[in-house]
């Protein structure tokens, strides 16, 4: 298994600097991760430092609360692809999922993959704040509007990704979307086991900490 191709090489801290952020990109390109995933302040400044490389550019929108209106996060997506992003990860509006307001969900995340065109969009369900249920009804919304990955975490909530709830993931969506598992996922064996689970894609801040375990 080459698991540094499951790895969003990730840095999404308020405090970031440029320093971290070119450290960051050296060591996607030297590890060779999938890509790498920032706030989009930085989406430029990475996109220059990965222009020979192979590794992807990952920006989040509407992050970590998913709470700001949908125009802003149409508008945040415009930027980000403008600025050279190949991906799009969007949190989406969970206070409007848990208000049963599935339409409005659904006409959010169907606006960010209208606007993003035939870049990668993965919907970050911040899985610690949900139901079973509340799950089940956030991945179908996914997969409804064609979103290419549902994402467990942001990282920034009361708690990361389970197993349990990547296999839940797993069964609703199939084969018609791909799981990004994120959050506290900081060693190789619990890599391996979300991959097993279902993941095919790792988001961590702790990329070169997993891979180290292959090269030893």
């Amino acid at each position: 298994m080459n698991i540094a191709q499951y790895i969003d090489h990730t840095l999404l801290k308020s405090t970031a600097t440029k320093e971290q952020i070119t450290q960051l990109c050296n060591e996607a390109i030297e590890h060779q991760f999938y890509a790498v995933c920032v706030n989009g302040s930085y989406v430029a400044f990475v996109r220059d430092r990965l222009k020979d490389s192979t590794v992807k550019l990952a920006a989040v929108i509407g992050f970590p609360l998913g709470a700001m209106d949908t125009q802003s996060k149409i508008e945040e997506a415009k930027q980000c692809i403008a600025n050279g992003a190949d991906e799009i990860d969007m949190v989406l509006n969970i206070g409007l999922l848990k208000s049963g307001c599935y339409l409005k969900v659904y006409e959010e995340i169907k606006a960010i993959k209208e606007t993003i065109g035939d870049r990668i969009l993965k919907v970050i369900l911040e899985t610690c704040y949900l139901t079973k249920e509340e799950i089940i009804v956030a991945s179908q919304i996914a997969i409804n509007v064609k979103a290419d990955f549902v994402k467990t975490s942001t990282g920034f909530g009361s708690a990361g990704a389970t197993i349990e709830d990547v296999e839940l993931m797993g069964e609703v969506v199939c084969d018609l979307a791909q799981i990004k598992a994120s959050g506290g996922i900081r060693d190789y064996d619990t890599a391996v086991q979300f991959i097993n689970a279902g993941a095919t894609r790792i988001g961590t801040s702790s990329g070169v900490k997993i891979v180290s375990v292959c090269k030893a």
